[in-house]
């Protein structure tokens, strides 16, 4: 049996390192009653066998192991203020519990979830104290610090800024969104990857095969689809791998198998939901991919992350929404129809409703998956904007002007319009610009789709337009 702390730099550094942590060691009890209480059966499985040393963590190999940033950190037996994120169930908690086990600091703990300012000045009086009783330096590690508000992270910069308090935050949220930028400068961002199925599989035969903290007293076998089957389901997260585990585990002792089978994983799980947060990162992660999927033309790219949205619960009328800003940005006037059928899955999604609703908005993704693409009303409104900004209120044209008075057409409102609808083609050779902007052109078709129909009939009347100019320039002139 493992001593209940071990030292994380010897296991992982060597013989080298075991001087740095003569101070731990004399400190052992204080953390077998803090960090790593002995497990209790009430426990869940996942807390009973969260790892005891760093050479128990289970992936994050870019930051443990020889030479990494985390482990010399660890020999060094000093600590940086740092924010650990990654999403549920990377392990951001116990590398942060194992982090503060290898230093010499006292360690203090709180959620954002329910501590406020009043908390964090406790804190902070409690760390001064212990700094200048006995020279400790305070660890404080913030579970969720993203839920923190700009008012409570501004109250707890000059603490860090200060070096009064080390701090180790943990977040699903990406820390450029919902950490202030002066609280980010003073700590290192570790960005923690989602858990590889040979990962998980790892850690379901470790607590199968534990006696002391595991499943392994109960004496039931793990059959090799069932293994399979709890790796999918976990996504990558090792608290959802060993719940899943634990409710079969059950399942199976009640039906008084010997074995945990498929049918008791799938039980156990029932329905698993999606790694999608409305609100944060992965929110914008996969409608960007859904996007990018119809912009590159994929439709099964592109109903893949459909179906990602849907199944984890997004609003339908959403993804709606952002297949008519496509339409018209990304197919345009390649194909004029795809803006029609955007509105018209919107009409129905609206209707319908779920479940049924999902298969007009399957219909209208992969018509605009692979529809001909132009975005080239697009690039003419950017490029009209900024004449807009750069140019300011330009003079309309008097001709283009009305003229709903008498004395506006004396002041020349209107003179020498040519009505098209009076010419051949409806179409007459004239400047439509303010005289600044003459010969500028913002649109240019594409030669996808119908567009390319838009294309040769703009160059015949273009061409049109300049001979009339030069001819009206040369007349002019003489």
């Amino acid at each position: 049996m493992p001593p209940p702390v071990q030292t994380a730099a010897a296991a992982i550094a060597g013989t080298r390192a075991c001087a740095s942590f003569g101070a731990m060691a004399r400190r052992k009890e204080t953390l077998e009653g803090g960090l790593f209480p002995a497990p209790r059966p009430a426990q869940p499985l996942a807390g009973r066998m969260r790892p005891r040393s760093l050479d128990e963590v289970v992936g994050q190999e870019h930051l443990l192991g020889p030479g990494k940033l985390l482990t010399q950190m660890v020999a060094a037996g000093k600590l940086h203020s740092m924010i650990l994120w990654g999403p549920p169930g990377a392990g951001k908690t116990t590398i942060a519990l194992l982090l503060a086990q290898g230093s010499n600091a006292t360690f203090k703990s709180m959620s954002a979830v329910t501590a406020g300012i009043a908390e964090l000045r406790a804190t902070a009086e409690a760390a001064r104290s212990a700094l200048a009783m006995g020279g400790r330096r305070t660890v404080l590690f913030i579970d969720e610090i993203h839920r923190w508000n700009k008012a409570q992270q501004d109250a707890f910069l000059p603490h860090v800024e200060s070096g009064l308090i080390t701090l180790i935050g943990a977040t699903t949220e990406n820390p450029s969104f919902e950490v202030i930028a002066p609280l980010l400068s003073r700590a290192r961002v570790l960005v923690l990857h989602p858990l590889s199925e040979e990962n998980i599989a790892a850690l379901v035969r470790r607590a199968m095969d534990d006696h002391e903290r595991g499943l392994g007293a109960a004496g039931l076998k793990l059959e090799a689809a069932a293994l399979d089957e709890i790796v999918r389901i976990a996504d990558g997260d090792a608290r959802r791998a060993l719940g899943t585990l634990e409710v079969a585990a059950e399942l199976a002792r009640q039906a008084d198998s010997g074995a945990i089978v498929i049918d008791h994983v799938r039980e156990a799980s029932q329905h698993r939901g999606l790694l999608y947060d409305r609100a944060g990162e992965e929110h914008y992660n996969v409608i960007s991919a859904f996007i990018k999927s119809m912009r590159g033309s994929d439709p099964d790219a592109a109903i893949y992350w459909m179906m990602r949205m849907v199944e984890a619960g997004e609003e339908p009328l959403f993804i709606a929404r952002r297949m008519v800003i496509f339409a018209a940005e990304d197919v345009g006037n390649a194909d004029p129809r795809a803006l029609q059928i955007a509105l018209a899955v919107k009409d129905a999604v609206d209707f319908v409703g779920l479940p049924e609703g999902v298969i007009p908005l399957a219909q209208g993704v992969t018509y605009l998956a692979s529809a001909p693409k132009s975005n080239a009303s697009y690039r003419a409104m950017l490029a009209a904007r900024e004449d807009v900004a750069a140019r300011g209120t330009l003079p309309v044209p008097m001709q283009l002007r009305n003229a709903p008075t008498s004395l506006m057409k004396k002041l020349g409102y209107g003179a020498n319009y040519r009505y098209p609808h009076d010419y051949e083609n409806a179409s007459v050779e004239q400047d439509y610009l303010p005289a600044d902007l003459l010969g500028r052109r913002y649109y240019e078709p594409s030669e996808r789709g119908y567009e390319s129909r838009i294309r040769e009939f703009l160059e015949r009347h273009r061409q049109a337009r300049r001979t009339t100019g030069r001819v009206e320039k040369k007349t002019r002139n003489e």
